[in-house]
């Protein structure tokens, strides 16, 4: 994009001050070229008033899952171990439409509340595909939106990643669940290797890495295979670590170590390796992912709904991990909303002690759901408002009655913003929202579209969700039965076991 735009009068957020002052943000193309009182501007600049209004910078998801999107909802009481044993039926019988439309109902109401960039891993089976790929990069490019798309994958399935779950199980339940085969090793890899030879999206800023699902899901050979393609083709790594009570002692069960130990001595951790989750991690393995320069995305909504516990971002970050924020994907967490991730991260942090030193501040938690997040992504320009930096800009109303009155602007951006004073929403230089509406989509097109996928989607899904119903108790009773297995950490504010919450 070319051309100069000045946004003129707002109140700019400025992380070392109090109350964000008022300024002017001059932009040239997709680049802030200057911030300030009163800017003059080049003869032909388009100026508008933005007065009565708050600009921060785009927030990053760190991580998220776009194929998700048309599963919201699906799930109340269900672990983590739940969700993955429905994913036949929530996520299954998906064409590429479908894979497009998902995403797209996610990025759009990723910008919508105020994110103008997501780390989203995307599950396509039996194998990633390019046409699959471009499908979920083209929801991003359609929504306005910056990404790092990352095929989820694995070559070990639920039920021989846990050990003696499938033992657990009925014979005839047993059988059937025998049918649901990951596809092998050497057909991801070369999967993963012919979409990265031939990914066309960089120049849209949306960009490509990979992501071996879960350590536990995952053969020694397999991940090593995704270590050296993604150093071979200089990608990005991301992967689930550490999230639940159950693969914590399946990775002692497998490595006689946690994850992080067992990643490190196949050598996956680098600066370019993300871990979700992270919440049954001792210091040991935290100090770990410091030394190896190795990075956190903290996803606190999921952890909580899923049962998994409390993840401890500010010890992760006292420790010298760097760490963003994200939202998970909304059929773990139900929505896309970075302004609840952030305040979700604040309060869970308060939870775990009474200490207020050992709080996260909410200066911490609004770097790590901007820069923070944005150095996950490998985007270092974006996440600021500075000369130089990428204008992905967003412009809250201050009219609304959570800023009456703007006391402090990153304790109120924290504490007390919900995505509801979102008026405009400006990704490199372009707008797309404005005046709360997608400037780029038909959203009412859109809500026919997911309504149309639903109940055909429903149709197809019969035989997938009959089985994830008989499975679901004997999924559900194992893992709850292996909760007298000691760890070394606990991560539950109630830690006896059966005691009344």
């Amino acid at each position: 994009m070319t051309g100069w735009r000045l946004l003129r009068g707002a109140a700019v957020a400025d992380p070392a001050q109090r109350r964000a002052p008022l300024a002017d943000i001059l932009v040239e193309g997709g680049t802030i070229r200057a911030i300030g009182a009163r800017l003059d501007a080049p003869e032909g600049t388009v100026v508008e008033d933005l007065s009565g209004h708050l600009l921060h910078p785009g927030l990053v998801n760190a991580h998220t899952h776009g194929h998700g999107g048309l599963a919201r909802g699906q799930g109340d009481r269900w672990t983590l171990e739940l969700l993955l044993a429905a994913s036949p039926w929530i996520g299954g019988g998906r064409t590429l439409r479908d894979l497009h439309l998902s995403t797209l109902i996610c990025a759009a109401e990723m910008v919508l509340k105020g994110c103008t960039a997501a780390y989203d891993l995307a599950v396509e089976v039996p194998v990633p595909t390019r046409e699959g790929l471009d499908a979920v990069a083209g929801a991003y490019a359609a929504a306005g939106m910056r990404a790092v798309i990352a095929p989820m994958v694995g070559d070990i399935t639920l039920w021989d990643a846990v050990p003696g779950l499938l033992d657990a199980l009925p014979e005839s339940l047993r059988a059937q669940v025998a049918k649901l085969r990951a596809a092998p090793a050497e057909a991801l890899l070369a999967a993963m290797a012919d979409a990265a030879a031939h990914w066309r999206w960089d120049a849209q800023g949306i960009r490509f890495a990979l992501a071996p699902t879960i350590p536990t899901h995952a053969t020694d050979a397999f991940l090593c295979g995704c270590r050296d393609l993604a150093r071979e083709r200089g990608l990005a790594l991301h992967m689930h670590v550490g999230e639940s009570r159950v693969q914590a002692l399946a990775s002692r069960t497998r490595w006689g170590t946690g994850p992080v130990a067992a990643l490190d001595r196949l050598g996956l951790l680098s600066p370019s390796f993300t871990l979700a989750h992270g919440v049954w991690l001792g210091d040991d393995e935290l100090r770990l992912l410091a030394d190896r320069g190795a990075m956190l995305a903290h996803n606190p909504g999921s952890n909580m709904k899923l049962g998994n516990g409390l993840a401890r971002l500010r010890r992760a970050l006292d420790l010298g991990v760097a760490a963003g924020i994200g939202t998970d994907g909304v059929s773990s967490s139900d929505n896309s909303n970075m302004y609840e991730a952030m305040r979700l991260a604040a309060m869970t942090g308060h939870a775990q002690t009474p200490d207020p030193a050992r709080w996260p501040s909410a200066a911490q938690v609004w770097h790590a759901g901007t820069q923070g997040a944005a150095r996950v992504l490998g985007m270092p320009e974006i996440g600021a408002l500075a000369p130089g930096m990428a204008a992905d800009i967003v412009a809250l109303d201050l009219t609304v009655p959570h800023w009456m009155p703007h006391n402090d602007t990153l304790n109120q951006l924290v504490w007390a913003e919900d995505a509801t004073a979102v008026r405009h929403v400006m990704v490199a230089g372009r707008w797309v929202v404005r005046d709360g509406r997608h400037a780029l989509l038909d959203m009412a097109r859109l809500a026919a579209e997911a309504e149309e996928a639903r109940e055909r989607l429903e149709q197809a899904a019969g035989a997938n969700k009959a089985l994830f119903e008989a499975l679901a108790p004997f999924v559900s009773g194992f893992c709850a039965g292996t909760l007298g297995q000691p760890l070394p950490v606990s991560r539950y504010l109630c830690e006896a076991p059966g005691e009344p919450g």
